[in-house]
C-alpha cells in the first residue's frame, strides 16, 4: 500500500497542473492571476519548510526574494546574459548564499528574537536596494525589460511569452519545486525538521545538531525565495522594487496561514484565495484600496475558525468523518474502589503473566574497550549566583552497574543529572565518561558518545506519532548528529526499522506505533519517554524519576521494563518510589543539600540511621515498609 501511494501526491499535482488551464477560466481566474498564484506558491514551498515543518517564523523572506530576482534581472537586462533559466538558477544560488550568512546571524537567537532579527534584515535589504545599490537595481524604478524564458531545441525553439503560454513554464517549475520539497520533508532531514518544530530541547538531547538543521532549512527557504523572485521578474518583464518590501514577507505569511502551514500546498491555496479575492474585490465590486479591509476580515475569520488553514481544516473533517476515533476505557471508574495494596497485587499478578520484553544491547562504540569506571565525577560543584545547588560531589559508576540516587526535594538530584549529561556546565569539577573528559561538552555530543537520559517531565515530540518519535531518536545513532541526506528515504537507512521495532517491543507499545503522542495515556507516555532514550542505544542511561505519577499497574509494568533494559547496560536512576528503586538497583547514593550523604547497598541504606534521620526525619518505618 505504501509503495502504491509513494508517488500519489506527485501524480495528483501533475494532473492538477495539467487540468488547471481548462477549469480555472470557468471559475473566473485570469491567466495572469494563475501565473502569479504559481509564483507565490513556489515562493511558499521554501517558506513552509522553514515555518510549517521546522517551526521558524521568518519575516525576512522578501530579502531573498528580491536578491534572487534582482540578480537574475540584472544579468538579463544589464549584463546581456543570454540564458533566462540559467540566470534564474544563478539568482537562486545568490539568494541561498545570502541566506546562509544571514542565517548564521539570525539563528543565534530563537522565538520572537529570531523573528525580529529577520524583520530588521528585510528592512536593511530594502534600504540597500533603494540607495547604495540603486545603480544596479534601478532603485525606485526597478529593472524593466526582463525577457521571458525560451529554449532552443535545435529543430525548434520553445518560447514562453505571456498568459497560458508562460503558465506551462511556471507549472513545470512549480511541479519540480514540489517534487524536491516532498523529497526533503520525507527524508531523514525532514523528519528532524519536524522534531525541531515540536521540541528542539529533546531533538538536541537525543543527539541532533539542531543549529545545523535550522540553518539548512533557512538556506532552503532562501533558495526557493530567490528562484521565485526571478520568476516574478520574468513573468512581469520587470523586476519591481517592492519585491524587497516588508509587505511581501507579510503577504507570504498570511497566504501560508490561510492555506495551511506544514502541508507544502498551503501557500498555493492561500495565494489562490488571496489573489482571487484581490481581483474580485477590486474589479467586480469596485472597492479600490478598500479591498485590503475586506480581505483582512476574511483572513481573521479563517484563522479563527480554521486554525490549521484550509487544507488543515479539510484534513480534520476527513479524519472526523472517516477516521477511527480512539475510545479510552475507564475500568477504574466503573469498578469498585480498590485499596493501593489490592491494586498493586492485581497488577503484579497480571504483569507476571506477560512475557519478558527482548533485551536490547547498547551500541558498540569506540570507548567500549575502556576498563575503568564508565563514569567518574570529581569535585562537581554548581552555583547559581549565591545558591549552591551541588557541592564537591565525587561520584563513580562501574560498567554494568545499576545505581540509584535518592534524596529529599531540593537535594540537588536534577541539577546533578543535568551536569552529568552536560545540559548545564558545572561551576567547578570534572566529568569523565569512558576515559574521556566530557566537562564542557554539549548534550548532543555526549549523547553521540553513548550517554543519555530520560526526563522527569515528559519531553516528547507531541505532534508526531509514537513510531515517528522513535525514528527521530534512532536516526541520531545511525546517521550521526548532522548529515545532509535530503534526498534519501527513511526506508533506505539500514537498521532503522529494526531499531524502531525493537524499541517498540521493549517499551510495550507495539499496538500503538501510529498513534499520535497526544492520544497516549500517561503511563504510555512515560514508557515512550524511556523509549526515546533507549532508541539511541546508550551505554549509560540516566533515568530521572521514571515511575513518577504512575498508577500501581503502570509502576509494576515499568519496573519490569527497567529490569529488562538493564541487562548489559549501565543505568543510574533517580526516583522517590523507594520499594521499586531498591528492588532495581545494586547500589544507592543519597544526596542531601547538594552533597553526597552516604553510599551503600539498598539494605545498608535501609538500615542506615543517618539516612533515616536526615532523609526521612527519623520515620524508620518508611524504609522498612
Amino acid at each position: 500500500m505504501l509503495k502504491q501511494r509513494r508517488f500519489l501526491i506527485e501524480i495528483l499535482t501533475a494532473v492538477g497542473l495539467i487540468v488547471a488551464p481548462f477549469v480555472l477560466p470557468h471559475l473566473g481566474f485570469a491567466p495572469n492571476t494563475v501565473n502569479r498564484i504559481l509564483v507565490w506558491g513556489f515562493f511558499g514551498l521554501g517558506f513552509d519548510i522553514l515555518f510549517g515543518f521546522t517551526g521558524l517564523l521568518s519575516f525576512g523572506q522578501s530579502a531573498f526574494y528580491g536578491t534572487g530576482g534582482f540578480v537574475a534581472a540584472y544579468l538579463l537586462t544589464r549584463a546581456g546574459f543570454p540564458d533566462v533559466f540559467l540566470a534564474l538558477v544563478i539568482g537562486m544560488i545568490a539568494a541561498a548564499v545570502t541566506g546562509y550568512f544571514i542565517g548564521l546571524i539570525a539563528l543565534r537567537r530563537t522565538g520572537i528574537y529570531f523573528a525580529m532579527i529577520t524583520v530588521a534584515i528585510a528592512e536593511v535589504f530594502y534600504f540597500v536596494e533603494f540607495n547604495p545599490l540603486a545603480h544596479w537595481t534601478g532603485g525606485e524604478n526597478g529593472l524593466p525589460g526582463v525577457p521571458t524564458p525560451s529554449f532552443n531545441l535545435g529543430f525548434t525553439t520553445l518560447e514562453f511569452t505571456t498568459g497560458w503560454s508562460l503558465y506551462q513554464f511556471l507549472a513545470v517549475c512549480y511541479f519540480v519545486g514540489v517534487v524536491i520539497a516532498l523529497r526533503i520533508v520525507r527524508s531523514p532531514v525532514g523528519a528532524i525538521f519536524s522534531a525541531i518544530r515540536d521540541n528542539p530541547l529533546r531533538a538536541t538531547a537525543v543527539g541532533h545538531n539542531i543549529h545545523g538543521y535550522k540553518l539548512t532549512a533557512f538556506v532552503i527557504a532562501a533558495a526557493y525565495a530567490g528562484f521565485s523572485g526571478g520568476l516574478l521578474g520574468s513573468m512581469q518583464a520587470f523586476m519591481p522594487p517592492d519585491a524587497f518590501m516588508f509587505e511581501t514577507s507579510g503577504q507570504l505569511i498570511m497566504q501560508t496561514a490561510i492555506g495551511g502551514p506544514g502541508t507544502l500546498f498551503g501557500p498555493l491555496v492561500g495565494a489562490a484565495v488571496w489573489l482571487f479575492l484581490q481581483d474580485f474585490l477590486q474589479s467586480a465590486l469596485g472597492l479600490g484600496a478598500a479591498w485590503k479591509l475586506v480581505l483582512g476580515a476574511v483572513f481573521v475569520l479563517l484563522v479563527c475558525f480554521l486554525r490549521r488553514g484550509i487544507i488543515g481544516g479539510i484534513a480534520d473533517l476527513y479524519r472526523l468523518a472517516f477516521g477511527k476515533r480512539a475510545h479510552r476505557e475507564s475500568a477504574a471508574a466503573s469498578a469498585k474502589a480498590l485499596t493501593a495494596e489490592e491494586e498493586q497485587a492485581i497488577a503484579e499478578a497480571d504483569v507476571a503473566k506477560q512475557p519478558d520484553p527482548p533485551p536490547m544491547a547498547p551500541l558498540n562504540r569506540a570507548g567500549d574497550g575502556y576498563a575503568g569506571p564508565i563514569l567518574q565525577a570529581t569535585g562537581l560543584t554548581k552555583r547559581y549566583g549565591g545558591l549552591l545547588a551541588n557541592s564537591d560531589i565525587d561520584f563513580t559508576v562501574k560498567h554494568g552497574e545499576l545505581r540509584g540516587i535518592i534524596g529529599p526535594n531540593g537535594a540537588g538530584k536534577s541539577t546533578f543529572f543535568k551536569m552529568l549529561t552536560c545540559e548545564v556546565a558545572p561551576t567547578s569539577g570534572k566529568i569523565v565518561f569512558e576515559g574521556l573528559d566530557i566537562t564542557g561538552m554539549n548534550v548532543t555530543d555526549v549523547c553521540q558518545l553513548g550517554l543519555t537520559k530520560s526526563y522527569q517531565v515528559n519531553q516528547l515530540f507531541s505532534g508526531l506519532t509514537v513510531r515517528e518519535n522513535l525514528i527521530i531518536a534512532a536516526l541520531s545513532e545511525l546517521r550521526g548528529k548532522f548529515r545532509l541526506d535530503m534526498f534519501r528515504s527513511l526506508q533506505s537507512i539500514p537498521g532503522l526499522s529494526e531499531q524502531v521495532e525493537r524499541t517498540l517491543e521493549l517499551v510495550n507499545l507495539t499496538t500503538r506505533p501510529d498513534t499520535p503522542v497526544s492520544e497516549l495515556a500517561y503511563g504510555e507516555k512515560r514508557r515512550l519517554e524511556i523509549g526515546l532514550a533507549l532508541a539511541t542505544s546508550p551505554s549509560l542511561l540516566l533515568l530521572d524519576e521514571p515511575l513518577a505519577g504512575m498508577s500501581p499497574r503502570e509502576r509494576v509494568e515499568t519496573v519490569k521494563l527497567l529490569k529488562s533494559i538493564s541487562k548489559g547496560r549501565t543505568m543510574i536512576i533517580i526516583d522517590h518510589d523507594m520499594d521499586s528503586l531498591f528492588e532495581l538497583v545494586e547500589r544507592v547514593t543519597v544526596l542531601q543539600e547538594g552533597r553526597v550523604l552516604v553510599e551503600g547497598t539498598p539494605d545498608e541504606i535501609k538500615n542506615n540511621a543517618v539516612v533515616q534521620e536526615a532523609y526521612l526525619g527519623g520515620v524508620h518505618g518508611v524504609l522498612d515498609a
